[in-house]
């Protein structure tokens, strides 16, 4: 959306609130004019007042919602602003100028479904999503480029989202002659740190918790391939155009939020009758197996 807003309207002083933890994507943005942030941690609903009335002190012409949750849909319809828009399943859709369905299932992206907020002002026409990874962003993994490699994302917050870890170590045990990054949050250097010593004997070096979101995009924009999950760093592949590879176990690609990159791939199992159990992941599998995850085939990646 962002890309889209800038083309059509280059002028436009264009701001964007993200939860505390996801800031970082948006340094050194090109078209922004500034990044508000909620923090949802400390003092929630504090914060939320705090943002409103900073939202209704700047006096935006327009806001729009792509979110579906209360906290957005009251900043929105209590901003002041002259238009607002937003999905009709947000509880505060009532107070909005402009509303379309978030319909899951039809075919649709979710970047469609994003761009038919703006439908109503903005000719038609998707542009895909871009990040920005700053000339710091690039020097910090400067170093890790020089030899052919690939990246592997191997965490996900959901349990029935992420390929199991064996899974992984198969994967890397497939993988000739180039370097292996495993990239997650700090809270995935177990995970990885697990996978890398499986791995011992490979070319392997762990990034878990050492680099910014925006430097795990300049990371993964050359590599050969980057495999992962259904969950943020397949997003991040698509906002630079990078090659992936994306693991589908308890949910689908009906959903909407499949990869966009020029050069994309997506793996699962396509015979389980309980696939998929629900539009977002769970702790546990409901059904006790775990097949969608467990029966991946992984010969079939055999330019891994």
């Amino acid at each position: 959306m962002l890309e889209k807003l800038h083309a059509v309207y280059p002028q436009a002083a264009i701001s964007v609130l993200v939860r505390k933890g996801n800031e970082g994507i948006y340094q050194g943005h090109p078209f922004l004019r500034e990044v508000l942030v909620w923090d949802k941690q400390k003092r929630k609903i504090r914060n939320l007042f705090a943002l409103l009335a900073f939202i209704r002190k700047t006096k935006y012409d327009v806001i729009i919602n792509c979110h579906r949750y209360a906290s957005s849909g009251f900043l929105t319809g209590f901003s002041g602003a002259r238009h607002t828009a937003g999905f009709k399943q947000n509880p505060f859709s009532f107070l909005f100028n402009y509303t379309v369905k978030h319909i899951i299932g039809d075919g649709s992206h979710e970047v469609e479904r994003y761009h038919r907020l703006v439908a109503d002002f903005v000719p038609d026409g998707v542009y895909m999503p871009r990040l920005y990874p700053t000339v710091t962003d690039e020097a910090k993994v400067a170093p890790y480029k020089g030899e052919p490699y690939v990246c592997m994302a191997p965490a996900s917050v959901w349990f029935t989202k992420q390929l199991p870890k064996e899974k992984w170590i198969e994967l890397g045990m497939q993988i000739r002659n180039k370097r292996i990054f495993l990239l997650g949050a700090p809270s995935d250097k177990q995970l990885c740190a697990e996978i890398a010593q499986a791995l011992k004997g490979k070319d392997v070096l762990s990034l878990a918790g050492e680099l910014s979101l925006l430097q795990s995009c300049a990371l993964m924009k050359d590599a050969q391939m980057n495999y992962v999950n259904d969950s943020a760093p397949l997003h991040l592949a698509s906002a630079v155009n990078a090659p992936v590879t994306a693991f589908f176990c308890s949910t689908v690609p009906a959903f909407g939020f499949t990869p966009l990159s020029e050069q994309r791939r997506i793996v699962e199992v396509n015979t389980l009758s309980c696939r998929p159990c629900g539009l977002h992941g769970y702790k546990t599998c409901p059904m006790g197996h775990f097949k969608c995850g467990n029966k991946i085939d992984l010969k079939a990646l055999v330019d891994a």
